[in-house]
């Protein structure tokens, strides 16, 4: 290591079954002994606060890694002392031991930056000085795996892959060969491998169920436990204390036994990559667990991935989410339910408050009936039936939209919720219009075109805030202008009556104005059922106050009645047209028409 470079770094693939990853430094030699610091790390470049090892203090300077994960990259950091002067000279060597045949081990390798496939430095882009020395070879120079000792929890096991099935989005099966019962022998652990997809696979959630068959125990007490563990398998050689954790490694554990004969495990978003599932049969002892005699265990495996838990259950709805370009699947729990699979009930609603928020829902609706009589009472027939269409379908969508058990649906819910939100909206807009008294024609041709364009614009966004504001906005322009044009022409206030202005139109204003506020700024999911409700009330009871009398007859004169019979007569001679007789000393046969 030249003067200049603080550090050196390497990489190094370990392979799968390897059990064992052995990083030592030779060679050392510099001013001050082997002022090194050695790091390993798996993934990614060591930290400050990786695995740390100081060759000062450590002869040979070596770091040995079990139960590596498999088909990954290893960093190595070689870092100097700081303040150490001079150059520093130095081998490294990785030695990797592989698991199906415990008792040899791969040569060691030799990194240098060629081999290592990166820049060899953090800093500058200096040489370095290693050893030149060979590997160790035979005489005629050819290299030998060299004899090592490794213990028995080393060995590893054949591996039996899974089928995979893909059904959906996130709804993926893995089958076993020849499963999906799994005999599961005394003497050797059963490893499974359950391959993840990545993107495909990581928005999900995976399932596994282990389901021991009782009957094949044969009276035994035997305990079948589970281990699955993220890119490299691990199996326990110590029976007394099973566990699925190392220094380095945790994984998640599963036991079935004849009491307790089924096991479940649920991971969301589990990491992508392989997945290993290792199955050991154990007989309890009065000692602790001991190895079974003549036992094979049979268990049923159930290994899938699904969107949701349980499909989030009564009280919640599976959605696929985007964030950034990730797809992933998530519950959306109501009710005050909470939890993965909305499966918390610490929060959760009882069944008298739901009832009573559904019946505050439904039967605020019950205020539209007065508008409606009142309609009909002035000869608006068709705002009646606007106001009866949203107090039938607003009912019948709260009744459907509710969060718990209390829910009745008369017909799909995407067309309830349509056809409340524009019978919402078109109520107010055939009141405003109402209230400008325009002609006829005008009048129907503005609510069929207000009907189209609140169609068109709910179904772009059903929850927009201008889908309201902006129609009453509008509504409210074309009124004021004809406001103002019959004030114009009478050279009057219009309406002209203070009574009008003072009993109808003033409170039926405010009203208006305190429902949009409490929709706009004071709703929210927690105090939905009664301030939607005080809402419905307010909206009901303004229509009541700014729906118009019914018109009064004009009192100017109209057109003087015509007389009877015709304007004018035009006598014809019927045979005189036909020619059959001479028009002088014919008699005339009149016929009046005007």
């Amino acid at each position: 290591m030249a003067p200049h470079n603080r550090s050196c770094l390497y990489k190094v693939f370990v392979p799968s079954f390897t059990s064992r990853v052995l990083v030592e430094v030779l060679r050392c030699r510099g001013t001050e002994g082997c002022p090194l610091w050695l790091r390993v790390r798996a993934k990614a470049p060591p930290l400050h606060n990786s695995t740390v090892l100081d060759c000062r203090e450590h002869d040979p300077c070596q770091l040995a890694l079990d139960l590596p994960f498999w088909q990954h990259w290893y960093y190595v950091l070689v870092e100097k002392h700081p303040g150490v002067p001079g150059t520093i000279s130095f081998q490294v060597t990785v030695q990797l031991t592989d698991c199906s045949q415990p008792s040899l081990a791969r040569p060691p390798f030799l990194p240098s930056s060629a081999s290592m496939n990166m820049p060899h430095s953090f800093g500058s882009a200096g040489g370095m000085a290693l050893g030149d020395s060979p590997p160790p070879t035979s005489p005629n120079g050819t290299k030998h795996p060299v004899p090592i000792t490794s213990p028995a929890s080393e060995r590893c096991w054949p591996i039996r892959p899974t089928l995979r099935n893909e059904l959906d989005t996130f709804s993926v099966h893995f089958y076993i060969f020849f499963g999906p019962n799994v005999s599961v022998p005394p003497d050797r652990p059963a490893v499974f491998v359950i391959n993840l997809l990545p993107v495909l696979d990581s928005g999900g959630v995976l399932n596994l169920e282990l389901r021991l068959n009782v009957s094949s125990l044969c009276g035994e007490n035997v305990t079948v436990f589970g281990c699955l563990n993220h890119e490299v398998p691990l199996t326990s050689s110590d029976n007394t204390s099973v566990t699925c954790e190392t220094e380095s490694l945790a994984g998640f554990l599963l036991s079935v036994n004849a009491t307790a004969s089924l096991s479940r495990l649920r991971i969301p978003y589990p990491q992508t990559g392989s997945w290993y599932l290792s199955l050991r049969s154990l007989c309890a002892t009065e000692h602790g667990f001991e190895p079974c005699t003549n036992v094979t265990a049979e268990v049923y495996l159930r290994t899938y991935l699904s969107p949701c838990i349980n499909d989030c259950g009564i009280y919640g709805q599976c959605k696929l989410l985007r964030t950034n370009n990730y797809l992933y699947a998530a519950c959306e729990c109501k009710a005050g339910w909470n939890g993965w699979g909305c499966t918390d009930n610490s929060e959760a609603f009882s069944y008298g408050f739901q009832l009573l928020s559904t019946l505050l829902l439904c039967l605020s609706n019950v205020m539209f009936v007065p508008p409606v009589a009142i309609a009909v009472r002035s000869h608006y027939l068709l705002e009646a039936a606007v106001y009866i269409f949203t107090m039938f379908f607003s009912t019948f969508y709260h009744a459907c939209d509710q969060p718990g058990i209390v829910v009745f649906c008369i017909m799909d819910y995407d067309v309830l919720q349509f056809c409340d939100f524009l019978g919402s909206l078109m109520s107010v807009w055939v009141t405003v219009i109402a209230m400008a008294r325009l002609q006829p024609v005008v009048k129907q041709v503005l609510y069929l075109l207000g009907a189209m364009l609140l169609s068109m614009a709910l179904q772009m966004d059903r929850h927009g805030l201008w889908n309201l504001l902006g129609p009453s906005l509008f509504a409210l322009g074309i009124m004021a202008v004809a406001w103002t044009a019959r004030t114009i022409q009478r050279r009057h206030c219009y309406p002209p009556t203070w009574k009008r202005w003072a009993f109808y139109l003033c409170p039926g204003a405010l009203i208006a104005a305190a429902a949009v506020l409490l929709y706009a700024f004071v709703e929210t999911e927690e105090n939905y059922f009664y301030i939607h409700s005080i809402w419905h009330l307010l909206i009901a009871g303004s229509v009541g106050f700014l729906l118009p009398p019914r018109a009064k007859p004009s009192r100017r004169l109209g057109p003087l009645p015509r007389r009877k019979g015709c304007g004018y007569q035009l006598c014809v001679n019927e045979q005189e047209e036909l020619g059959l007789v001479d028009p002088a000393v014919a008699s005339i046969n009149s016929i009046c028409t005007s």
